[in-house]
């Protein structure tokens, strides 16, 4: 269910998918699905939650791979790269749920704000590691959610290496060594 869920949403937008359409991509009844969620923003809600355990995962099984700390950021924006070129990449799916929903939806806005956050904290960590300040965490976390907004609406492959390359300009002028 979460999974259909979250591919629906995903594709076409939260306010344009209908339960039926849930239920048909799902395979169960709508008794089953309100049994379960007992609203549309419940759904959203637990659809955005099980994508960011995967997500997350990613982002810190990518991030870890690398040896030097601004490595390990680089790396988040090789991934970002990645998931910009494949197919059907319509920008973050918690921007989106968001900037559908807003704040007439406080659980998803709360899952949003959490995710980010989750972000945010993942740099934070690293570039504590790397030697540069809070700061420079929240410097790239703006630029990340810029390039996940500009990517979906532009060449993706430049957005990339544009995110990239501003990156580590950044990370030059904002941690002490290499």
């Amino acid at each position: 269910m979460l999974d259909a869920a979250s591919r629906l949403f995903y594709e076409r937008g939260v306010q344009a998918v209908g339960m039926d359409a849930l239920r048909e991509a799902a395979g169960v009844s709508l008794k089953r699905i309100y049994g379960l969620y007992p609203s549309k923003e419940a759904l959203v809600e637990a659809a955005l939650i099980a994508r960011e355990q995967g997500v997350l995962a990613e982002l810190s099984s990518r991030s870890g791979a690398a040896a030097a700390p601004a490595q390990q950021i680089l790396a988040l924006f090789d991934l970002l790269g990645e998931w910009f070129v494949a197919p059907g990449y319509r920008g973050c799916a918690y921007l989106n749920a968001f900037g559908e929903l807003g704040e007439s939806a406080p659980r998803v806005a709360g899952v949003v704000r959490r995710h980010k956050r989750a972000w945010r904290d993942l740099l934070a960590e690293r570039v504590a590691e790397a030697g540069g300040s809070p700061r420079l965490a929240d410097q790239l976390a703006l630029l990340i959610n810029g390039a996940m907004t500009s990517a979906a609406l532009g060449d993706p492959r430049a957005v990339a290496a544009d995110a990239r390359a501003v990156a580590e300009v950044l990370l030059q002028q904002g941690i002490s060594g290499p």
